[in-house]
């Protein structure tokens, strides 16, 4: 623990604070550092853990160890033997070189830890039967759960908190947990276990940390498997299920990676073949469109944008819906296998019994949710003073106040806890908050909206034809990026104000706080993120109007329109540019940049406060002086939200982007290297914690991928042209094929039905005057009746659209659900191991019981066998007298209970038939009295459990004693 230099240069009696706080706990070490720290104002205490402490909280932690008993797992036979030899074979050259990586054929079982069962565990190597990881993990589980003894350093920091402090000064114990508080109020300025060593280096002894840096962390091993074993090892088990977790997603990426390719190169092996784009590039078709905008826009010929339909059609295409099907399926098979792998994990790091509740009822509250408790306790103590000053007091009474008195003082933030009526304010601030920061994310698309529009309108102003012809590419591509830019600074905003909103709700525990700040995290980053992409998909070209009666924002910009083609081809590039940024920029950049520059930062700052002889100190200074260099870990939260928000990338919108899994893939290759040098070179070293899952990610998952199914349902219907497609094809086609299917969703308009001043500047600039125009609309022509009412086609493409989606939706969450069905969450296999580990288990201990009867009966037969003598001279005392007819002289009859009368020589002792059977207490004296001189520690257990019941008689004519 690095001490803050506030407290560090504080006299003798001050700067005792933080080494109380540390010598106070129990049969804990402190060690003062190993050679002078010689950076001024920078004070390091050293914390270890002897073996007696260790054993204690190993044991009241439930940390289960290995056992001295092995057997072997069950191996599969026949056919699936082969197959798993010849699959390792082949994944042989890009296992990692790391010992028991392999699948083991033998495992130790596993038993909670207990001081009474040493004889069950190999305690050969004292050592190394607790690993670092475990040390620290015991060791920051004490710290935390050590009270504070000064209370002016309990409340933080500042003039305002004198007035409540002075209160304070009458009690000893301030009830707030020790680290934390101190932490939080900065008497310490970091607490963190120390890395095992260096990492690189000729003559760097070989540890874990090396190991993994090797085997890891190296970008040259980007295609071998991750050593995750090692990874629970070194970081504990979170952090061990994170990169399990990063693992299988990127696996599970592979095939639908696969898949994507070839529906993309199915769309460019027919886009020759595809009708509509032939009829849109063919020029013959001589088909004039209505402008695009007012005033500014001239006409233009539909052929013009024959790159842009062609384009569509490698995204736009029958396939496209089978890969929408297939990737809903992907997501619930991937939500299985993950589930299955899970498991596996947790029988083999021993988590199968562990349950997350225990960890709950062990997890102590934070030092702001103490502080906040002990603020409200401090609140109320004065005002009841207040109140007894108006109220006289009884003489009776004094007495009974003062003891009171005393008792609130031990602990008074005991009966004192935060109510909704206290974090209520914080309450309407969060909602406040959430919906003003999704207000501006909205205000933010509306302008990158008013932009692409005015853009548009200032391009067809050019002379230029080349710039002209390229309006439409040129605003999507900058209306992009600005989005890109936009998302990237909110992203970072939105993270701090997210933890700003959490933190003022103040959470009593750290699983509550993390949980609460993944919500709204990815609450506020999920709609930055995809709001531009939900306008492109689904609300774009929807709200348009028609010609002459268009809808305008702010009366002043008119909407924007689709492509002829749809706006797919759009909606393509605006999540592949969002996409591909966020992971360039965001995820690795940022990733590797900012660590470094705030290493960089941190070491020019302690090279200023460091001697002349900075270079030489340097190369000698000490494990923990080279960790608090490195970057704080600032937990898994920011590691599982940028994948998150891949994942909705990878599924949410995969109908109009089939190469967005391969991308991914692309990225998690180097992502997990990425994240694995950061923890093994960048960061301190974590504290282990224990985790069993992935927590409420899990059920992010799940949420996703069901709002995916909906929205790819929603993307294929309305966003592309598959169901005006199939309407054409089988009501309006003449021959069956799709020919005339353009001009059949093409509309017309009479120009000289165009509102004053909305007409075009320049009518003959395609060179001939323009009588009728088309627009993409199902509206009845100028001719008709009813002129520009929408027409029975348009009814007839909704109603198929919204049974597409009934449909599509219906068929594919049954087939989702199927596939959760059909795989079962625990493997086989597992299953059965976990049951052989129970029966194992209970026949250890039946051994175990059995040959301590044995011996117990053994000794007893001997002990009768010697005192027969003595009890044939007879009994030396009558029914009343002090001691029980046979039994040993050291076996005082109970007082006060009368003893009963002998029988038989002998009889008492041996339990023959006639001897009445001792009562519950007689029996329990004489088993104490006869075992406690063979084996103390049994006796006692015997004793506590009352098992000694079942051993001494039977409820039969012929029971014996032992």
């Amino acid at each position: 623990m690095r001490v803050n230099e506030k407290y560090s240069t504080l006299p003798a009696e001050d700067r005792s604070v933080h080494i109380i706080n540390i010598c106070a706990i129990e049969d804990i070490g402190y060690l003062p550092s190993e050679g002078t720290t010689k950076i001024h104002g920078v004070g390091f205490v050293k914390i270890h853990a002897p073996w007696n402490v260790l054993c204690r909280e190993a044991e009241f932690l439930k940390l289960k160890m290995p056992t001295k008993k092995l057997y072997h797992i069950n191996e599969t036979r026949g056919l699936l033997k082969k197959i798993n030899s010849v699959l390792q074979k082949i994944t042989d050259p890009i296992q990692p070189k790391v010992a028991g990586h392999r699948p083991q054929t033998t495992k130790r079982l596993s038993y909670p830890f207990s001081r009474e069962k040493q004889h069950l565990f190999d305690l050969s190597d004292k050592d190394s039967f607790f690993d670092s990881k475990t040390r620290s993990t015991i060791v920051y589980e004490i710290l935390k759960r050590t009270t504070c003894t000064k209370a002016k350093y309990s409340m933080g920091q500042g003039e305002g908190r004198k007035k409540d402090s002075a209160l304070l000064s009458k009690r000893r114990k301030c009830s707030k947990y020790g680290i934390t508080s101190l932490l939080a109020n900065g008497v310490y300025s970091a607490a963190y276990p120390l890395h095992d060593g260096d990492y690189e280096g000729e003559n760097v002894e070989f540890n874990d940390r090396k190991l993994l840096y090797q085997e890891w962390a190296s970008y040259g091993v980007f295609y071998k498997y991750q050593p995750i074993d090692l990874v629970r090892k070194y970081f504990g088990e979170k952090i061990g299920l994170y990169f399990a977790w990063l693992g299988v997603y990127t696996q599970m990426l592979i095939p639908a990676s696969v898949v994507g390719i070839i529906v993309f190169l199915y769309g460019c092996a027919t886009v020759d073949e595809n009708i509509p784009s032939m009829e849109m590039c063919d020029q013959r078709h001589n088909i004039t469109m209505c402008p695009l905008c007012d005033k500014t826009c001239s006409y233009w010929k539909m052929s013009s944008a024959c790159a842009t339909a062609r384009a569509s059609h490698l995204f736009d295409n029958p396939a496209t819906v089978f890969f929408s099907i297939f990737m809903a399926l992907w997501a619930a098979t991937f939500m299985e296998h993950w589930k299955r792998k899970q498991m596996r994990l947790n029988y083999r790091w021993d988590l199968t019994g562990f349950e997350e509740e225990e960890e709950a009822v062990k997890d102590h509250p934070r030092a702001e949710y103490e502080a906040r408790v002990l603020e409200k306790s401090l609140r109320k103590e004065s005002k009841s003073k207040e109140k007894r000053r108006h109220i006289p007091e009884e003489s009776t009474n004094k007495w009974k106040q003062r003891v009171k008195t005393a008792m609130a003082g031990v602990k008074l933030t005991d009966k004192v806890k935060l109510t909704w009526r206290d974090r209520f304010p914080a309450y309407v601030t969060n909602l406040v908050s959430i919906v003003f920061m999704i207000a501006v994310t909205f205000a933010i698309v509306l302008g990158v909206i008013i932009y692409r529009i005015s853009t548009a309108a200032a391009l067809a102003m050019n002379s230029s034809p080349s710039v002209r012809s390229n309006i439409r590419v040129t605003v999507t591509a900058t209306a992009v990026i600005i989005n890109l830019v936009v998302i990237i600074l909110l992203d970072e905003v939105y993270g701090c104000i997210a933890r700003w909103l959490t933190k003022i709700e103040v959470p009593k525990t750290e699983k509550s706080f993390e949980e609460r700040l993944i919500f709204k995290a990815f609450l506020l980053k999920f709609v930055n993120s995809y709001t531009p992409i939900f306008y492109v998909a689904f609300f774009k070209g929807r709200f348009v109007g028609r010609p002459g009666d268009y809808v305008y924002i702010f009366r002043s910009f008119r909407m924007e329109e689709c492509a002829p083609g749809g706006c797919l081809m759009e909606l393509c590039i605006q999540l592949s540019i969002i996409m591909l940024g966020k992971q360039l920029i965001q995820n690795n950049l940022f990733e590797i940049g900012i660590p470094k520059m705030k290493k960089f930062i941190r070491y020019l700052r302690l090279r200023r406060q460091s001697p002349p002889d900075h270079d030489e100190y340097g190369k000698k200074r000490q494990r923990y002086e080279a960790d608090y260099t490195l970057e704080p870990f600032a937990g898994l939260t920011p590691e599982y939200m940028e994948m998150i928000i891949q994942f909705g990338f990878v599924t949410l919108f995969v109908a109009s982007f089939p190469l967005a899994p391969l991308f991914a893939l692309l990225n998690n290759i180097i992502e997990i290297r990425l994240d694995a040098k950061k923890f093994v070179t960048e960061l301190r070293r974590p504290v282990a914690v224990r985790a069993k899952d992935i927590g409420i990610w899990y059920n992010i998952l799940r949420g996703v991928g069901k709002l995916a199914v909906i929205i790819n349902a929603f993307v294929i219907s309305f966003t592309s042209d598959f169901i005006p497609r199939l309407v054409y094809l089988y009501m309006y086609s003449q021959n069956g094929t799709m020919h005339g299917f353009v001009n059949h969703t093409l509309s017309s308009f009479n120009v000289s039905d165009f509102q004053n001043g909305t007409a075009p500047n320049d009518p003959l600039d395609l060179g001939y005057e323009v009588q009728i125009c088309r627009y993409k609309d199902y509206r009845e022509p100028p001719w008709s009746e009813r002129k520009y009412d929408v027409s029975k086609d348009f009814w007839a493409v909704l109603a198929a659209r919204l049974a597409f989606v009934i449909v599509f939706q219906n068929l594919v969450m049954f087939m989702s659900d199927f596939v959760d069905w059909v795989i079962p969450d625990i493997p086989k296999d597992i299953s059965q191991q976990i049951h052989k580990e129970k029966v194992l288990m209970v026949e250890l201990f039946m051994r175990e019981e059995q040959g301590k009867q044995q011996l117990l009966g053994t000794w007893m037969e001997k002990d009768r066998k010697n005192d027969e003598p003595c009890n044939s001279h007879g009994p030396k005392a009558g029914p009343d007298g002090p001691e029980w007819p046979g039994a040993p002289r050291s076996c005082p009859w109970p007082p006060g209970r009368r003893a009963p009368s002998a029988g038989p020589r002998g009889s008492c002792a041996r339990g023959e038939p006639g001897s009445p059977p001792p009562d519950r207490t007689t029996s329990s004296r004489l088993l104490f009295c006869c075992c406690f001189f063979f084996s103390p520690r049994l006796c006692t257990e015997l004793l506590r459990r009352e098992f000694f019941l079942s051993l001494v008689f039977k409820d039969n004519q012929n029971d014996r004693w032992g």
